[in-house]
């Protein structure tokens, strides 16, 4: 059974950091891709980052770039997203999802339809 479970949300001040961690079950990591999304209140889902089959990290926000890191722990079937810089417009639940095609080897989508298993999101609040 493929299962998704996110953790590490938290409350952060400004400038705080994060790191959120997805764990993966049912599937192996290697031969798959894994986006992270965001959805804050009274606003669409969006595309944070992905991380292609050959590690290379897309990203759907030019906000996030230079202060959000994506990396996978082949041994632990785990993508971790680290935050950092935080800013109160990052507040939101953050979701992992696994594109359900895998067949690009330097690009991974980050429309949310291209996604087929969603972890239960975990609460990120950035406030002082």
């Amino acid at each position: 059974q493929v299962q998704l479970v996110e953790s590490g949300g938290d409350l952060v001040q400004p400038g705080g950091s994060l790191r959120l961690s997805c764990e993966a079950s049912g599937f192996s990591l290697v031969k798959h891709v894994i986006g992270w999304f965001r959805q804050a209140p009274g606003k669409e889902r969006e595309a944070v980052v992905c991380l292609s089959r050959s590690e290379t990290p897309i990203y759907g926000r030019d906000s996030v770039k230079g202060r959000f890191t994506i990396s996978r722990d082949n041994a632990k079937n785990t993508v971790y997203l680290q935050m950092s810089s935080l800013l109160p417009e990052d507040t939101a639940v953050y979701f992992c999802a696994r594109w359900k095609s895998a067949v690009w080897w330097n690009q991974c989508p980050l429309n949310d339809e291209e996604y087929d298993s969603w972890g239960q999101g975990t609460q990120v609040t950035v406030s002082s």
